[in-house]
């Protein structure tokens, strides 16, 4: 798999560890920064991984902030990403088996290194569930398309 991954200033150590543990597992981690060690904005940084995401041009992304919630609600901006801060094992399998999340959001201030090692193992080995689960990602996609019709004065009511 093709992984994007990206952080604002506070992320970089473990975007740094993240990208070396994807490249172990045998995948190509694409490094979308930041390079910076001053503060960044951490919504650039996220088009740049959901935008790649988006188009196609990466299976996955992994986008790191203080909390990752932030990143979350950036990527979510971008058509064809499914983005959730994850914050344990659990909340990590689900969001591929229920939500097929193509954007895992971490917290470079709240989670150890083990610990995001093992929802990366977790997040890029489960597979989505499809079924009843495959409905309700329809359904927030075809929100999506009608949101996008209605801002180009498309859509009808």
């Amino acid at each position: 798999m093709r992984i994007a991954v990206g952080s604002d200033h506070r992320g970089n150590t473990i975007r740094e560890k993240v990208i070396d543990y994807v490249k172990q597992l045998g995948h190509d981690a694409v490094d979308f920064g930041s390079y910076a060690e001053g503060p960044v904005d951490y919504p650039d940084i996220a088009l740049k991984v959901a935008t790649e995401v988006g188009q196609g041009q990466a299976d996955r992304g992994i986008l790191i902030c203080g909390t990752g919630i932030g990143m979350c609600i950036a990527a979510n901006k971008v058509h064809g990403v499914r983005a959730a801060p994850c914050h344990d094992d659990l909340t990590a399998e689900m969001s591929r088996r229920h939500n097929n999340l193509n954007v895992l959001c971490l917290s470079a201030d709240l989670l150890g290194e083990g610990i995001i090692h093992r929802m990366i193992d977790i997040w890029l080995t489960t597979p989505f569930e499809g079924g009843r689960h495959a409905r309700r990602v329809d359904k927030i996609t075809a929100i999506e398309k009608r949101l996008e019709e209605e801002c180009e004065g498309k859509a009808t009511v």
